[in-house]
């Protein structure tokens, strides 16, 4: 059974899934970020924050974890989403949508890589 930070951890690969593939659709549909996907991004960047702090708990009450590269991950976990936002910007709204699909991607594989990792 998966301790409480694998579930989040998991879920977080879902939800940034998920996003990435709406961001993407919305791209191909020729739409630029809706009100909800720009939300939906702020939830994603505000659980990879969670995920941090569940990370950073673990660290100080169970110690570290076999791979100190681990750590590495979870604090890039925090990185693309406002990072993409940030360069998307004067882009079309079509190049916006499919820049954010793919860093939310970009994202789930990070978070991937940190399960891995653990």
């Amino acid at each position: 059974m998966l301790s409480l930070h694998g579930r989040v951890a998991f879920a977080l690969v879902l939800y940034y899934t998920l996003v990435g593939l709406w961001g993407i659709v919305l791209g191909i549909r020729g739409r630029g970020p809706s009100a909800a996907f720009s939300g939906a991004i702020g939830i994603a960047t505000i659980a990879a924050v969670v995920q941090g702090v569940l990370g950073l708990l673990v660290l100080l009450f169970r110690g570290a974890p076999n791979e100190g590269v681990h750590i590495l991950y979870g604090v890039a976990l925090a990185v693309p989403m406002p990072l993409a936002a940030t360069l998307v910007q004067g882009r079309t709204p079509r190049g916006q949508s499919v820049s954010l699909g793919l860093a939310a991607l970009f994202a789930a594989g990070l978070a991937i890589r940190g399960i891995t990792t653990a």
